[in-house]
């Protein structure tokens, strides 16, 4: 028996290498998205005689226990390997009798006048209980991981067989799935929308029905009222190169052409690079507004108490990876001022999905006020990051597009963000899934609880 995993950076990629080693009709056990990729595991047509023989052996010992289970009634066979998998694990639960551990040892009878202590002897322990114990515990969790993997294997053949026949029963459905995971949205996301949409619908209605549910569960700010004109403290964090300098500019130039310098403040924490706070430097001469350099905590709080009567600050940081630890020191030095400071997570809209996920897990850290996405006319699909900001139940303040400041920054317009995203998946100007491919995709994504909210309001 040959069975061998493959890996790639999606299920498409990975298929590829299938195709390529196994051939065309390679059986495909399983499909899992794990950390960087997808990983399948297949072998090719001919092994399965391999697996079928050793079945056949096994199948007198087991058909006792799965009587009435056979290949029409696959879903019942998973329950009760699930139930086997719990009765085992409440029969670990509870202890052993002392009787099946030690025999039991009488009182010693007491002495009327004992001359000297006298040690009580103690059983010799049972060590070829112990032993065959210990083994019989071992064998047990051999058979519990198989009896796991089997109902994995059940559960992802189910699903693609579900799949399949959704495809063949709901053809629009299937094209819907494939805008959106053409679109950069997650397998979950997309998953959800297609279970959840009404059936009977024609390609046109089924987008009008999943865009009026993107557009309800994407919040954006509707004004500037929420942000420049009302003031406050905002400090744009994000991992480097994600335009945070340039942004924070733009945002001060949006500023000050409606509300003058008097009232803005700038503050930059970027002592790292060579240079970093330079950049804003510049910008600020060119505002005509003062740029505070902090380095830490200390520093932060003696710029903040200096433009206390400044109706808006911008601060600029320092660019951290998301899996350095620097990011708990930035948010804690960020928290630990005596201001209030809305963090605003700036999101590479051409990273994918799974970084963007990591990214907002990471900073996510006492909570984050909003998102900013940056590199929007670089993106093939924004699907991804619109994607992880409704996951993430985030608010979207602005969209920046561009190099040019302050005119490519723009408020967030979520019926156009939706509509590019969608048009893009459509279009096939990104990379298209085949039909055959979509269950295998499916069949290795959980169903997702509350993710989204379904209801369309009629008022």
């Amino acid at each position: 028996m040959n069975i061998k995993q493959f890996f790639g950076v999606n299920s498409r990629e990975a298929l590829k290498q299938v195709r390529m080693e196994l051939g065309e009709d390679a059986i495909i056990l399983s499909n899992r998205a794990v950390e960087g990729g997808n990983r399948i595991t297949a072998l090719k047509e001919e092994d399965l005689d391999a697996i079928v023989d050793n079945v056949a052996t096994m199948e007198a010992s087991y058909r006792n226990h799965t009587e009435g289970f056979g290949e029409d009634n696959p879903s019942a066979l998973i329950s009760v390997i699930n139930k086997k998998i719990e009765g085992f694990h409440s029969n670990q639960a509870q202890p052993f009798a002392p009787s099946m551990m030690e025999p039991e040892v009488s009182a010693p009878k007491a002495q009327a006048t004992p001359t000297f202590a006298q040690p009580i002897a103690q059983p010799a322990p049972d060590t070829l209980m112990q032993a065959s114990m210990l083994d019989a515990s071992q064998k047990m969790t051999e058979i519990l991981n198989e009896m796991r993997s089997m109902r994995d294997v059940f559960e992802s053949q189910l699903t693609t067989i579900a799949w399949s026949n959704t495809q063949q029963q709901y053809p629009t459905k299937t094209r819907i799935l494939n805008i959106l995971l053409s679109s950069g949205f997650s397998a979950a996301l997309a998953r959800m929308l297609s279970e959840k949409m009404p059936a009977n619908l024609d390609e046109a209605k089924a987008l009008a029905w999943v865009k009026a549910i993107l557009s309800k569960n994407l919040d954006n700010l509707p004004n500037e009222m929420g942000m420049l004109d009302q003031g406050g403290i905002f400090a744009l964090i994000g991992p480097t190169g994600v335009g945070k300098t340039t942004t924070t500019a733009k945002l001060a130039a949006r500023y000050v052409m409606k509300h003058g310098t008097e009232s803005l403040g700038l503050i930059t924490t970027d002592a790292y690079r060579i240079g970093g706070h330079e950049q804003l430097r510049i910008y600020g001469k060119i505002l005509g507004v003062m740029v505070h350099a902090v380095k830490d905590e200390a520093d932060l709080k003696i710029a903040l108490n200096e433009l206390k009567n400044k109706r808006t600050i911008l601060i600029d940081t320092v660019g951290v990876s998301q899996r350095d630890t620097m990011v708990t020191e930035q948010i804690a030095m960020l928290s630990n001022t005596n201001a209030r400071i809305k963090k605003l997570l700036c999101l590479n809209a051409t990273s994918t999905g799974e970084t963007l996920t990591d990214v907002i897990r990471a900073y996510k850290g006492k909570g984050l006020d909003g998102t900013i996405i940056t590199k929007l006319d670089e993106a093939v699909t924004i699907g991804g990051v619109l994607d992880v900001i409704i996951r993430g139940k985030l608010k979207l303040y602005y969209l920046a597009n561009g190099q040019r400041v302050p005119e490519d920054i723009h408020l967030a317009n979520k019926s156009y963000l939706i509509q590019k995203a969608l048009k893009i998946g459509a279009d096939g100007r990104s990379l298209q899934f085949k039909n055959e491919e979509l269950p295998f995709i499916m069949a290795n994504t959980k169903p997702s609880v509350n993710i989204l909210s379904t209801e369309i309001s009629r008022g």
